[in-house]
């Protein structure tokens, strides 16, 4: 399927024309100087036309108008746009239409810089490629599954709900390409993974990717948040702004375009090209090599910061413009990491070519305990691929049975070690009750959960015994027991808080093993097939019943034969909703019933 992706950026234009299966470019071009006397220069040959408009408007009309010239009998099945800002409404690729495209304009708030522009390369590119599907993807879509702890700001509430202040976080594209690179080349699962994924480039940001799902990232609600920048700030004390503003009688546009176009690198070296800053700064001059060091030093800071919410990390990934190319950058970042087990190998850093037939290159020595990746995203071929699943549909879904759900209270899981250290040598288990998923009861057996702050006493332990112990309880017991605990798939306690747990004949201080779980559906691999859906894929579950109907996002699929179809949540989002017994739910569609909402984390 032959996909025409178009990215409209502030001063640029680019359109390629991507094979979905391959990622085999067909044709393109680079519209640039929008401004000023805008050039147009195509993949093929190379060739350059002059234009004698400026604006984004007639340049990508005559773009495209020539690109479709010399397509010579080459299908386009589908136009991929890249949209900067989705808000709260978007949380993966969907096809336009015109709600779309009014949701797409009243975020124009949000991103006065982008939406625009991408709004206005929908509506030309519609009308020269009408006979095709247009889908959007966007740059905010893949930080939706940021926890509240990580996306709220500490303002008053009403005023951040009323006026969606919040983070949103940018570059999810390219974040989640080279996340899903990285699993394939360390031969690992996405979901076993805690990543660290640098995108550096004129724009630049960072996202701590934990089991597939980014839940920190340095971009805001806007995208001058964050890391130094070519043109941007980054992270700046709010204090300097009304300072600045009352000492220079500056307007409220005059720190905006201060801070969006004459901070970061610019305003430090008096460039913004990384390239012409370490030539400069080798040359011996004092504002580069401040550049150069205020830049690497922010990047690393973050890196520590995102080692620590995750409790560890497995690989840092190097890309964008900077991180792909610049061997300085990436040894100054990687320098003196080596107390996280991450060890640079400077001639391998050195020689990095990144190419389309070499997307990933370890640069860590061989003893490192977390890899060093540079990797060459591809945001173009993943909105390509986005598009063409929506155009082929291949989410689609039959009729399907409502989904029963089940609250699950606070309970333990057990292994046979710690039961005996509890209950006494040799005790085995005792069943209450069979539970909905087969060969799984509730015991008679029960324990004392001890926090910092509390306990709570009679938590039932849920058999038969596991390999590792687990708690799972709910966020109002976390705070009741006073224990940071993070969302977790069952089985994933690394890094997990631990705690003292009290049964009749002993006591057992855990180290790990206490979690939120993540909200889940058990299915049948014909389950599965009915729902049109795999194992690892996240999808939204829609509840109507009662007076409090509400939708579950981040909902994760768990395929296997021993399973019974059921969803599984905890009991404070069974009482967010009201739920009572015998509740059922139905997967949430977009764009008509018959079109899943679903996305997958490996």
């Amino acid at each position: 399927m032959n996909i025409l992706v178009l990215n409209c950026g502030s001063s640029s234009i680019k359109a390629e024309i991507i094979e979905a299966e391959t990622g085999q470019r067909l044709n393109g071009l680079k519209a640039e100087r929008l401004g000023e006397a805008p050039i147009i220069t195509f993949d093929s040959g190379g060739d350059q036309i002059s234009c004698n408009t400026k604006g984004h408007e007639e340049v990508l009309k005559i773009a495209l108008d020539l690109l479709q010239q010399r397509l010579k009998g080459t299908p386009i099945h589908g136009v991929g746009h890249r949209v900067v800002h989705g808000g709260e409404d978007f949380d993966q690729a969907v096809k336009i239409d015109a709600s779309v495209e009014q949701k797409i304009e009243d975020l124009i708030d949000l991103a006065p810089l982008h939406n625009p522009i991408n709004l206005q390369g929908i509506r030309i590119a519609k009308e020269l490629f009408k006979d095709v599907p247009h889908v959007a993807v966007f740059d905010t879509a893949f930080h939706h599954t940021l926890p509240k702890r990580a996306k709220t700001y500490a303002i008053p509430v009403d005023l951040a709900e009323k006026h969606q202040v919040r983070r949103y976080g940018f570059h999810g594209t390219s974040h989640d390409y080279v996340s899903k690179m990285a699993a394939e080349f360390l031969q690992s699962e996405l979901r076993e993974l805690r990543l660290i994924t640098c995108h550096l480039g004129n724009g630049c940001s960072l996202a701590a990717v934990e089991y597939g799902r980014s839940i920190e990232t340095s971009m805001g609600m806007t995208p001058l948040e964050g890391l130094v920048m070519g043109t941007r700030s980054g992270d700046i004390d709010p204090g300097i702004l009304i300072y600045l503003k009352e000492k220079e009688n500056l307007s409220i546009n005059d720190i905006d375009h201060l801070l969006n176009k004459q901070s970061g690198l610019k305003g430090l070296a008096g460039v913004n090209d990384m390239r012409d800053i370490i030539q400069k700064s080798t040359e011996g001059d004092d504002g580069s090599r401040l550049a150069l060091q205020v830049f690497t030093h922010r990047v690393r800071k973050y890196i520590g910061a995102y080692a620590a919410v995750m409790g560890g990390v497995d690989a840092i990934i190097f890309t964008g413009g900077i991180g792909e190319n610049s061997p300085v950058v990436r040894h100054r970042v990687a320098q003196r990491l080596d107390f996280l087990g991450a060890v640079i190998n400077e001639d391998k850093n050195h020689d990095i070519r990144l190419s389309h037939e070499q997307k990933v290159v370890d640069f860590s020595m061989n003893h490192s305990r977390v890899k060093l990746l540079a990797i060459k995203t591809d945001e173009q071929y993943s909105i390509a691929q986005q598009a063409a699943n929506l155009i082929q549909e291949k989410n689609k879904v039959n009729t399907v049975p409502p989904i029963p759900i089940a609250v699950s209270g606070r309970h333990m899981h057990i292994t046979q070690e710690t039961l005996e250290q509890l209950f006494g040598k040799g005790y085995e288990l005792t069943v209450k009750k069979p539970l909905s998923q087969p060969g799984q009861f509730a015991a008679n057996e029960q324990v004392t959960v001890v926090g910092p702050k509390n306990k709570i006493e009679r938590v039932r332990i849920l058999g038969p015994c596991r390999p590792k112990n687990q708690i799972e309880i709910s966020r109002t017991d976390e705070f009741f027991l006073g224990i940071d605990v993070p969302v977790r798939e069952s089985g994933k306690t690394t890094n997990t808080p631990g705690c003292k747990v009290i049964g009749p004949k002993g006591t057992v201080d855990l180290e790990e093993g206490v979690i939120c779980a993540w909200r889940h559906i058990h299915m049948t691999p014909d389950d599965a097939a009915i729902f049109g859906v795999k194992d690892r894929d996240i999808v939204e579950v829609e509840v109507s019943e009662g007076d409090r109907a509400l939708t579950f996002g981040n909902v994760l699929i768990r395929v296997s034969p021993k399973y019974k179809l059921e969803m599984h949540i905890d009991t404070d989002e069974g009482n967010a909703a009201e739920l009572s017994r015998g509740a059922t739910g139905a997967l949430n569609a977009t764009g008509g019933a018959a079109k899943l909402k679903k996305r997958r984390i490996s």
